[in-house]
């Protein structure tokens, strides 16, 4: 059946969505129409699709709701090839953009917001500069993996961290091994996650450490999306194992540069454990409507 979508486009340091509002949950599109209206050539083009629903509408926002209440709105969330995601650190910042702008929600500057996701409830808030999420726990995904990519001479050893989604992170020697890596490939890792992860390879700044806090370089090859100019849970994923790589002593606060900019990760303690925390920029870009065949 043939219809209009009406969407917006927006951004988080350069990792582009397309959002659209169906509050009763009434119009999901099916993964070959999402991955058509993500596609760069004959679509919009975007690394993620985002849909804003009610939370009691959707049986994943039912169990958002059981653990928080307040969690009225669900973030539907598509990678671009059509597969459904359980986060995305930057895209969540841009639905609250998104919700404000569309007058779905109307919270006070700084007051945090919950957020259904398939990963459970997450928080997010205005903040200075942007958007800063709660991400909530994170935890090692254990073992070492080993990961090959284009142009990589030897395999590197990764480590495997979760939050909320999978990530295999590789520390790399210097910016212009950083630079060489042709990501248009998708990276092989050994032994292959279950459910495929998103790839970072990060260097430590030089000092690694200023002011207090800790400074990294990165680029992902994104589950789904393939290589992206940011990816807010990649970014936290990085800060959280070069700080474990680092010991004791290594800074809570990180500044990681992305292909598309800068975001700022933190981790704090709270009653439940040590949450790992996602400041940046979230932009709307433009509305539109595309006619879906």
């Amino acid at each position: 059946m043939a219809f209009d979508l009406r969407f917006t486009k927006g951004q988080g340091t350069g990792n582009d969505f397309v959002l659209t509002s169906d509050p009763d949950g009434e119009h999901p599109l099916d993964p070959t129409r999402i991955a058509a209206v993500c596609d760069r050539r004959f679509g919009v083009g975007a690394d993620g699709f985002i849909r804003a629903v009610r939370s009691e509408r959707l049986p994943e926002g039912e169990a958002a709701l059981a653990e928080d209440p307040g969690a009225t709105w669900f973030m539907d969330y598509w990678n671009a090839d059509g597969s459904p995601s359980e986060m995305c650190g930057n895209g969540i910042r841009v639905f609250l953009r998104f919700l404000i702008d569309q007058g779905l929600i109307a919270p006070v500057d700084g007051e945090w917001v919950a957020i259904g996701t398939r990963a459970g409830v997450r928080r997010v808030r205005t903040s200075p500069g942007g958007f800063e999420a709660d991400l909530g726990l994170w935890r090692l995904d254990g073992g070492e993996p080993l990961v090959r990519a284009k142009n990589l001479p030897v395999a590197r050893p990764g480590i495997g961290i979760d939050v909320g989604n999978p990530h295999v992170v590789v520390a790399l020697a210097d910016d212009d091994e950083l630079d060489g890596l042709d990501l248009s490939y998708v990276p092989v890792v050994e032994p292959a996650p279950d459910t495929g992860a998103n790839i970072e390879f990060v260097v430590p700044a030089d000092p690694l450490v200023d002011g207090g806090r800790g400074r990294i370089r990165m680029r992902v090859h994104e589950r789904g999306s393939g290589e992206t100019l940011s990816c807010g849970t990649g970014a936290v994923a990085s800060a959280l194992a070069v700080r474990y790589w680092a010991g004791a002593g290594a800074p809570d606060e990180w500044i990681v540069q992305v292909p598309g900019g800068v975001v700022g990760v933190r981790m704090q303690v709270q009653g439940d454990g040590e949450h790992v925390l996602l400041s940046g920029p979230g932009e709307l870009v433009f509305d539109g409507v595309l006619s879906l065949g």
